[in-house]
């Protein structure tokens, strides 16, 4: 009977051993992962709830016409709306071949004193591809248009 009672001793030591060890993982790969997990969100958005200055997210939308400004140094500013709101950004870099006035973008970045800093700005790939949240974001607003898609089957 003793040995009976020493089996699940081991065994409930055994289970303790693998609770812990699985939190522990799992804590530490969620450590590991704070950096690499960006929200996205519209302007629509950081305009009802803006996010703290600490915080890296994604934003996207439209490149509101009249916007653009490049050449006043090394930082280039525009607004990125997604119809029902704007919001501007600043960026310091080389901007993508096909970013321009009313043209998809997502950006990657700090929300700081009412700027979005990026740090990254991605454009469409071709001159039909838009992101999906941005598409969704803009279906949301009512301002979405699709492009029209010829497809030739040769």
């Amino acid at each position: 009977m003793a040995l009976g009672k020493l089996k699940k001793k081991r065994r409930i030591q055994v289970i303790l051993v693998a609770v812990v060890a699985l939190v522990a993982s799992t804590a530490l790969i969620g450590y590991a992962m704070r950096d690499g997990i960006n929200f996205f969100r519209s302007p629509s958005q950081i305009a009802e709830a803006p996010p703290g200055p600490t915080e890296v997210f994604r934003i996207g939308g439209l490149v509101e016409d009249g916007s653009l400004v490049r050449g006043q140094g090394e930082t280039v500013t525009f607004r990125v709306t997604d119809g029902a709101a704007s919001v501007p950004v600043s960026y310091v870099g080389v901007l993508p071949d096909l970013f321009g006035e009313g043209e998809g973008m997502v950006g990657t970045g700090r929300y700081i004193e009412g700027t979005f800093r990026a740090t990254e700005i991605l454009a469409k790939h071709d001159e039909t591809y838009m992101p999906k949240e941005v598409i969704d974001s803009l279906k949301e607003q009512g301002v979405y248009q699709a492009p029209d898609a010829e497809i030739s089957m040769n």
